[in-house]
């Protein structure tokens, strides 16, 4: 899928929550709507619908329940997000929209745990900061590696057995370089210092 096609159908704050409803899931709509209860059913179903048609989310199954036919949900087996080939092709202003979706997102997350009734940060395992780390290329890999193969195994587990959703969000990009100190330039603060030692000697 073309970035500029993804772009127009995934980057909208309701169709966001949907593809991370149904990520590592198989859901129906009434999961759906037991997950995201603040969207109107209405517009959830138009979003979800969008999806679908789009192939961003893929109906897996459909069994009858009470006369009806209940659709199952899921993402497609090779996945929603863009590819490869479409991340390198997209241009500076379609990351800075990507961003800017992901960082919105993030932020209302935070938002509605905020409004929760009662919030423990230290039970609820909440926490944000920042870390600059040095590393090399390999490095960086053997990081990639190590995160890739601790969060790997939990991206399996389904719902339910005491478990809670938890979403992880990660950054990672170049940090500005501090500019280095030249010891060979003269410091004019350190020179006066020295000749006022002198003339006071």
């Amino acid at each position: 899928m073309s970035s500029e096609r993804w772009a127009m159908l995934a980057l909208h704050p309701v169709r966001i929550r949907i593809l991370r409803a149904v990520a590592g899931a198989r859901l129906t709509t009434h999961d759906l709507v037991t997950r995201l209860p603040d969207i109107p059913h209405a517009t959830l179903y138009r979003h979800l619908a969008t999806l679908v048609k789009s192939g961003l989310i893929e109906v897996v199954e459909e069994r009858k329940v009470r006369g009806a036919v209940e659709r199952v949900y899921a993402l497609p087996a090779d996945g929603a997000p863009l590819d490869a080939a479409a991340l390198a092709s997209a241009t500076l202003d379609d990351h800075a929209r990507y961003f800017t979706a992901f960082v919105s997102s993030l932020l209302s997350e935070f938002s509605r745990y905020l409004s929760r009734e009662r919030i423990d940060f230290t039970a609820d395992g909440v926490g944000y900061h920042q870390l600059v780390l040095h590393l090399t290329d390999a490095e960086l890999a053997a990081l990639a590696a190590d995160l890739n193969q601790v969060i790997g195994p939990l991206l399996n587990n389904q719902p339910g057995d005491g478990r809670v959703p938890r979403l992880l969000a990660t950054i990672l990009m170049p940090a500005d370089q501090p500019p280095a100190t030249d010891t060979t330039q003269p410091n004019p603060e350190r020179e006066e210092r020295s000749t006022t030692r002198k003339g006071s000697a």
